[in-house]
């Protein structure tokens, strides 16, 4: 088999090279305040989509800066008491697609809430704020800033937060039976949506993106969906005087240093051949999980459909 990154025995044991910055826990301690300290004004509104089994409605709640934040939120018709509901989320720069793909779930009895990220391809609004490019430039957004609260990814990573409290307060669901899941961004917010609420019992992750930018960086795969790093230094650190500065910034957002908060069983799937997500970089993040993690290797795949793996998510969420 040919060698993209290091070898699986080397893989299992890496724990990545980005810095985490010395206040990491403060800032996320201080981002958890400032979300809870928001009235997310929610609201459900039917959606044209319905089935006979189960009840569409289109989500809203309002998310730190201000912005008004969208998920497809699906429950079924007929339940004898509090359920389980799975959380969903999508890749890089799409949305929550159709609701015909959620379906499944409320026809097993669960509730499902499939966010829209902010800024990217649906419903939810992005009130930006920010120097710099805003282009296929989410990762570095607020980067350039001294405020490492202007992340862009530190308010995605808090509307997941928040999306999941506001779905484990629906009298429907059972709070202690919730499960996030999602490929690539799907994959690194469902990490971070499990280490910044730690009621999530079970979360189905495949090749994390978001993880170990220095490592990506090093490997020269800044292209596809991490070549906005290379287009950061391009334009504000031509020369790279301020590299270690950058990069612990974005230490702030990297999921390898929330990992460790995780409480859930966690599923993860792996294609070793990614050049896009490389495995190093997914398992400097997967390797700091304190819990259960099993995890489903394929060695020659990369970014793209790995075969069975929706079916093992779906056994594994159906445990909840």
């Amino acid at each position: 088999m040919p060698l993209v990154d290091m070898p699986l025995s080397k893989l299992t044991s890496y724990e990545g090279c980005n810095p985490r910055p010395d206040d990491f826990d403060v800032y996320w301690r201080e981002a958890l305040e400032e979300m809870r300290s928001i009235d997310p004004r929610m609201e459900l509104v039917p959606a044209d989509y319905q089935m006979p089994f189960a009840e569409c409605y289109h989500l809203y709640f309002t998310g730190v800066n201000g912005a008004r934040i969208h998920a497809k939120y699906a429950r079924p018709k007929t339940s004898t008491g509090p359920h389980p509901a799975v959380l969903q989320f999508h890749g890089y720069k799409g949305c929550s697609g159709d609701w015909s793909e959620i379906m499944l779930y409320p026809a097993m009895g669960y509730s499902i809430a499939w966010l829209d990220v902010r800024g990217q391809g649906g419903l939810s609004e992005d009130t930006g704020g920010v120097i710099g490019n805003t282009h296929r430039g989410h990762i570095i957004r607020g980067l350039y800033d001294q405020d490492p609260h202007k992340l862009f990814f530190r308010h995605v990573f808090l509307d997941t937060a928040q999306l999941a409290g506001i779905v484990m307060s629906f009298d429907e669901v059972d709070e202690n039976r919730v499960g996030a899941t999602g490929w690539s961004q799907g994959g690194a917010l469902t990490i971070a949506c499990a280490a910044l609420e730690p009621r999530i019992r079970k979360a189905a992750t495949v090749y994390p993106f978001l993880s170990d930018y220095k490592r990506v960086w090093d490997m020269d795969l800044c292209e596809n969906e991490y070549i906005e790093l290379k287009t950061f230094f391009r334009y504000f650190d031509p020369q790279h005087e301020r590299e270690e500065e950058f990069f612990t910034r974005l230490g702030y957002i990297d999921i390898q240093h929330l990992a460790s908060r995780i409480r859930a069983d966690v599923l993860a799937g792996v294609g070793l051949q990614d050049i896009i997500c490389p495995p190093s970089a997914q398992f400097a993040a997967l390797n700091k999980i304190r819990t259960n993690v099993k995890l489903e290797i394929f060695p020659d795949f990369g970014h793209e459909s790995l075969p069975g793996m929706g079916d093992k998510i779906v056994r594994f969420l159906s445990e909840l």
